[in-house]
């Protein structure tokens, strides 16, 4: 039986998810102007569906972002009005006229307006929304502005749970703020644009309050007011990302995945930093990551909502660093490195 995907409930608990998405046949078709559109496109619908991107990572041909989404809540008309508003920057004159349309409905009660309320908060504290409305969008920015039609994308996304407590989140963040090191593009991702690390670095709130946000996972609880200060979550995220000695690490260029896979086979070992810059498919793959009572609850959870059996259970996760205690959920058929 294929592994299910999994979801909690967002009215029952705030969930961190990594999701992933690859364009039509792994074409490189993003250039910088594309990418740019993209991210701007994120945080728009973001703060539309009331979802926090902690991290993310847009490339040529696939994006990564890390997302929290909180404990559902029920906003007033006023915030309904201005998430909706936020998707329209700068509003056409149709567009204009609708809001103001809209605007007028819920001063008055009128019955439409009854239905555009339910009809928003349908799309708001849902990953599948999230994401639905992200690729959407830019779809239909794409083709417009290249002349093209049809699917821009291979797929509907894949998205892996993440247990938002310990060093689960933050070594899934690094693994994907490192995408550009791995792809070869740059020694240290705070030198490429489109990354949640680099847009942090650069002075962007919102991006470090994401980084910020990873780092107080460690407390347990990712929806705490009190979170570390910049300053103090750079530093600790940042030997995440490289490791003891981040300034001699910086050019440190990654182990091929043969090197990887046969460190693996001899049970050898290597710094997680190390790891990190390599392919590990269980990140992208393995429908859940986190500790083995994590995983395990979340396992037990589908099969009491779905009333069906997965064959599957808690693995480790290869050998190859000190993961901690971290698990996943997937046993992967191919070479996990690959």
């Amino acid at each position: 039986m294929r592994t299910p995907r999994f979801k909690i409930a967002s009215h029952l608990a705030p969930a961190i998810y990594h999701c992933m998405s690859r364009t039509v046949n792994g074409e490189r078709l993003l250039d910088d102007t594309a990418k740019e559109i993209f991210r701007k496109q994120m945080w728009q619908i973001a703060d539309f569906c009331g979802v926090q991107i902690l991290t993310y990572a847009i490339m040529a041909n696939h994006f990564h972002v890390l997302v929290l989404v909180p404990k559902k809540t029920t906003p007033d008309d006023r915030e309904l009005l201005r998430r909706f508003q936020v998707l329209y920057p700068k509003p056409t004159f149709y567009q204009a006229v609708r809001i103001e349309t809209i605007t007028e409905q819920l001063k008055k009660g009128d019955p439409a307006s009854a239905s555009w309320r339910k009809q928003q908060l349908a799309l708001m504290g849902d990953v599948s929304q999230f994401m639905k409305l992200l690729k959407q969008r830019f779809s239909i920015w794409f083709n417009r502005n290249h002349n093209r039609f049809g699917p821009l994308w291979a797929e509907r996304f894949k998205s892996v749970l993440v247990e938002g407590r310990g060093n689960v989140t933050a070594t899934m963040s690094a693994y994907i703020d490192l995408n550009p090191v791995r792809a070869g593009l740059v020694n240290d991702p705070k030198d490429y644009r489109f990354c949640g690390y680099s847009e942090a670095v650069a002075g962007n709130k919102t991006a470090q309050a994401g980084i910020a946000a990873i780092i107080a996972t460690a407390s347990g609880n990712v929806t705490e007011n009190t979170r570390p200060t910049w300053q103090s979550a750079s530093e600790t995220y940042r030997l995440m990302l490289f490791g003891a000695g981040a300034a001699s690490r910086a050019n440190k260029a990654a182990i091929t995945p043969e090197a990887l896979a046969k460190v693996a086979a001899e049970n050898g070992t290597l710094p997680l930093a190390t790891v990190l810059r390599c392919r590990i498919r269980h990140f992208t793959d393995g429908a859940v990551l986190g500790t083995k009572a994590y995983v395990a609850e979340q396992l037990a959870n589908y099969r009491r909502r779905t009333g069906q059996h997965a064959r599957t259970r808690p693995r480790l996760l290869p050998k190859v660093t000190d993961w901690g205690d971290i698990t996943t959920l997937r046993r992967l058929r191919k070479n996990p490195f690959a």
